[in-house]
């Protein structure tokens, strides 16, 4: 009888004990968001992959201020937050190199006071996105640009991600760069959609890959 009540004690600590469905909460722009695609976009195939709840709350033309003032309350209570922001704050400058450094320091201080918002730290993981350019890639932004313009944008998408690097750092986040496949030898053009400037089918399923496992 004893032996019984113990283990019935035993079971009960364990189903307390049983870790909750996991939630991953997607915050960002138009890339998160799945615009242009037509098909599923990264942070529901990546929640997928994990057996996790996708909570997408990308917002298409959002930036890194935008974000920074409306971190929801689910983001502090999710498993993982992923955070894609910043190539909208850029792209608006784009034509005017003189502005890039001060709205990378811009998107930097927005994104580090969105993770502390979120309270990472305590139970949530934050991983911080990085682009493989802010305005148009591949065939288009070439012929859109012109080459004095794809350094132009080089230059930009190199500041963006070294502000959410630093961004990252300060706050114990997870910085992960997107350029791998987008820059490979392939090139972008087959990982976006026809507008030049967001993924396609395939863009998005390689983002997804890029993403960490969700911790044990």
């Amino acid at each position: 009888m004893r032996r019984l009540a113990l283990l019935v004690a035993l079971l009960g600590l364990t189903a307390c004990a049983a870790p909750a469905h996991p939630t991953v909460v997607t915050l960002g722009d138009s890339v998160p968001a799945g615009t242009a695609c037509g098909c599923t976009p990264f942070p529901a195939l990546y929640a997928r992959s994990q057996h996790a709840t996708d909570v997408n709350l990308a917002v298409p033309g959002a930036t890194s201020a935008d974000v920074r003032a409306a971190v929801p309350a689910a983001a502090s209570s999710a498993s993982e937050v992923v955070l894609m922001i910043g190539a909208n704050d850029m792209a608006a400058v784009f034509d005017d190199p003189s502005r890039y450094a001060a709205t990378a320091a811009a998107v930097e201080a927005n994104v580090t006071a969105t993770i502390e918002a979120i309270g990472h730290g305590r139970r949530t993981r934050v991983v911080v996105l990085g682009y493989w350019n802010v305005v148009q890639d591949g065939d288009v932004g070439a012929a859109a640009y012109g080459p004095d313009g794809v350094r132009k944008a080089t230059r930009a998408t190199d500041l963006t991600n070294a502000a959410l690097q630093r961004a990252a750092a300060a706050t114990d986040a997870t910085y992960v760069s997107t350029e791998p496949p987008f820059h490979g030898p392939a090139g972008a053009t087959a990982l976006l959609a026809p507008d030049g400037d967001h993924p396609d089918e395939a863009g998005q399923a390689a983002i997804a890959k890029l993403i960490p496992p969700l911790p044990a």
